[in-house]
């Protein structure tokens, strides 16, 4: 039993780990990995049961070193994808997220990159405005009394820093584009920030859109929050 406890939680714990990497670098499709991910929940839940088992049953010979070992390699297995499963439940199925669900920001420099991309670019509204408006009430239009051409400098400032790849070529004025790419699976989302002048107020507007997926799981508008979060310490500074 001890070594198919050892099979069935390192196996899990590949399957649940690789489909990123594998998707990133090796060109697996992207419903493999997702399967890899579902069945490998199933190896490393009989992981951990053959472990509990093995505990009532052979109390005695346990290499307790060993097993820890297994068991965390399960839980692995087992833990990422449920939370990302619980993840995507708490959120609407969406995946284009902006403070203007009126006159959302273009895509003009980074359009080109999406022309094979299966999510298009353009906006789609509707349903979809209705799920934001619902799930991110915070996501709206900001507003900073500095001119804009501070808050433009402390915007450049805040995409680098947040790590994001700037693409200026061919954007509007008064406007970044930039894309983010994910650790784990490296899913491009594409990030537009809008900034314009009214009354002596400069308003921000961010947009950001994922390239492949229905739903992103919240990550589009944690991004916009954190955008915002560091472009008002990078004003503070």
């Amino acid at each position: 039993m001890k070594a198919l406890i050892a099979l069935a939680s390192i196996v899990g714990f590949l399957m649940v780990v690789l489909p990123g990497p594998l998707y990133q670098f090796a060109d697996v499709n992207l419903s493999t990995a997702f399967t890899s991910l579902r069945f490998g929940v199933y190896v490393g839940g009989a992981s951990l049961i053959l472990i509990v088992l093995h505990l009532l049953i052979n109390r005695k010979d346990i290499k307790w070193g060993s097993t820890l070992v297994c068991a965390l390699l399960s839980l692995v297995a087992v833990a990422m994808p449920v939370s990302m499963m619980s993840k995507a439940s708490g959120v609407p199925p969406i995946h284009d997220i902006t403070t203007d669900v009126t006159n959302p920001p273009e895509f003009v420099a980074i359009a080109p990159l999406r022309e094979q991309s299966p999510n298009p670019i353009t906006y789609e509204g509707g349903e979809v405005t209705k799920q934001q408006l619902t799930a991110y009430p915070e996501i709206k239009t900001q507003q900073f009394p500095q001119p804009i051409q501070d808050i433009f400098s402390a915007a450049e400032k805040t995409v680098d820093s947040l790590g994001w790849k700037r693409l200026s070529e061919g954007a509007l004025p008064n406007t970044l584009e930039a894309t983010d790419t994910t650790f784990w699976f490296g899913f491009k989302d594409d990030i537009v920030v809008r900034l314009t002048s009214e009354n002596n107020v400069t308003m921000v507007d961010v947009r950001s859109k994922s390239r492949v997926g229905k739903s992103d799981l919240g990550k589009n508008a944690e991004r916009i929050n954190l955008f915002f979060s560091t472009l008002r310490e990078q004003l503070a500074n």
